[in-house]
């Protein structure tokens, strides 16, 4: 259950940028919402995540795989271009999460 709850984080926390993004700097008052929103419920499933999955490893994850989530939003809803030094940047971030994810206990 505790990783079902990590993906929900990882989901709104995704969501919640994306909608920064089409705030326009907080002056829409919908899409603002919706960046309170989603960081609320994912800092919330986060929480709830952690009773099971170590706080290492669910925040790498967190962090790595929503990092991976906005820039792949970034390219197919807003149209960035990702550079040859991004792709492999993001290529390291995965990387780093698997490998943490072999090298602490479960």
């Amino acid at each position: 259950m505790g990783w079902v709850l990590l993906a929900g984080a990882i989901a709104f926390e995704v969501f919640g940028t994306v909608m920064l993004k089409v705030s326009d700097g907080f002056s829409k008052w919908l899409p603002s919402t919706g960046v309170v929103i989603g960081y609320i419920v994912s800092f919330v499933l986060l929480a709830f995540a952690l009773r099971t999955i170590g706080l290492s490893t669910a925040y790498a994850i967190w962090a790595g795989v929503g990092t991976v989530g906005v820039v792949l939003a970034g390219v197919l809803i807003f149209g960035e271009h990702l550079s040859v030094m991004a792709i492999v940047g993001i290529g390291l971030i995965v990387i780093g999460v698997v490998l943490l994810n072999l090298a602490v206990p479960h």
